[in-house]
C-alpha cells in the first residue's frame, strides 16, 4: 500500500507563518523566543517565526549541558547566522547537577527529564526578559507517541509544527532552506552521549509516520492497519503508546462540581465571542 505524506510546502509555510503572526498578535505581543537545540524541529519553528515576524523579532536560546554534542551548538549557530537573529547561550549544567547528585542511582531518563524541564524554566524566564512568546518545537509524531517531557520540551505558548509529522517537517525544512547538516543528521534530543530518537523508540520516523497517518488521519482500525501491511506487533505497540500518553496531550482534568467548569462549559475565548 502506498502512503503519501507529501505536503504543499508553499501552502504549509503560508498557513504556519500566518498562524504565528496572528496568535502572537492576539496576546498583544510581537516577538517570539525559541529554544534552538541544533535539531530539525526547533530549526523549522525558528525559521517559520522569522518568516512571520522578521529576524529582528525572533530570539534563539542555546541551552547546552556539559555533555551536549558540540555539533548541536554548531548547527544551532549555523541557523542563527543564516537567519540573522539574536541569540543567547546559557549553560544548564549548574542548574541540574545538584539535583542529579541527590541520587547516585539516578537513571538517564530521569536526567533527561530534569534537563528538559530546566530548559523550559530558562525559556520562560528569558521570554519575560525579551517580552517574547515561547514558540513550540514538538512535531505531530512526537506528540502522538508521547515522546517528549511534560512541562519540558513540550512546553510552549503556541506550536506551529504540531500538525506536521516528522517526515513532513523534513520536507518543509528543505523547502525553507534549513542548513543541510541539520536536515541530514539522525534525529536526537541530545540527552546523553550517542542517544538518537529512533534508537530509543525502536522504529524509524518514516515507518511510524505512515502508520500514524492511517490510524489518526484516515481512522483505520488496528486490524485494517495490519491488513494494509503493517506488522501486528508494531501496530499494537504504537497504539499502546498513543493511549498511554493521552495525558500529555491535554490540560489536567478538572473535577466538575458546578454548571460552569473551566475547560468543559466555560471555553474562553469562545464564550465571549472573541
Amino acid at each position: 500500500m502506498t502512503i503519501n505524506l507529501s505536503i504543499n510546502t508553499d501552502l504549509a509555510r503560508d498557513i504556519l507563518t500566518g498562524f504565528i503572526k496572528s496568535e502572537i498578535a492576539r496576546v498583544g505581543m510581537s516577538r517570539a523566543i525559541v529554544n534552538l537545540s541544533g535539531g530539525l524541529d526547533s530549526a523549522l519553528s525558528c525559521a517559520l517565526a522569522v518568516k512571520a515576524l522578521g529576524a529582528e523579532n525572533v530570539i534563539a536560546l542555546r541551552l547546552p549541558y556539559r555533555t551536549s554534542s558540540p555539533d548541536s551548538l554548531e548547527h544551532a549557530q549555523l541557523l542563527i547566522d543564516q537567519l540573522g537573529i539574536q541569540s543567547k547561550t546559557i549553560e544548564i549544567t549548574g542548574m541540574v547537577e545538584p539535583l542529579f547528585k541527590l541520587d547516585p542511582e539516578i537513571s538517564k531518563v530521569r536526567k533527561g527529564n530534569i534537563m528538559a524541564r530546566a530548559r523550559m524554566i530558562v525559556l520562560y524566564d528569558q521570554s519575560e526578559v525579551f517580552k517574547a512568546l515561547p514558540v513550540g518545537t514538538s512535531n505531530k509524531t512526537e506528540i502522538l507517541l508521547g515522546y517528549s517531557t511534560l512541562h519540558g520540551d513540550s512546553a510552549s505558548a503556541i506550536n506551529p509544527i504540531g500538525d506536521l509529522y516528522k517526515t513532513q517537517v523534513r520536507q518543509l525544512s528543505r523547502a525553507m532552506n534549513i542548513p543541510a547538516p541539520i536536515i541530514d543528521k539522525p534525529p536526537s534530543a541530545d540527552l546523553w552521549e550517542g542517544q538518537t530518537d529512533e534508537g530509543e523508540l525502536g522504529f524509524t520516523y518514516e515507518e511510524v509516520d505512515k502508520l500514524l497517518h492511517l490510524l489518526v488521519d484516515q481512522r483505520y482500525s488496528p486490524q485494517e492497519a495490519v491488513e494494509a501491511g503493517f506488522d501486528e506487533k508494531f501496530v499494537n505497540t504504537v497504539i499502546a503508546r498513543i493511549r498511554r500518553n493521552q495525558f500529555k496531550r491535554m490540560l489536567p482534568p478538572i473535577a466538575k462540581i458546578s454548571n460552569r467548569t473551566i475547560g468543559y462549559d466555560f471555553l474562553y475565548l469562545r464564550d465571549w465571542g472573541t
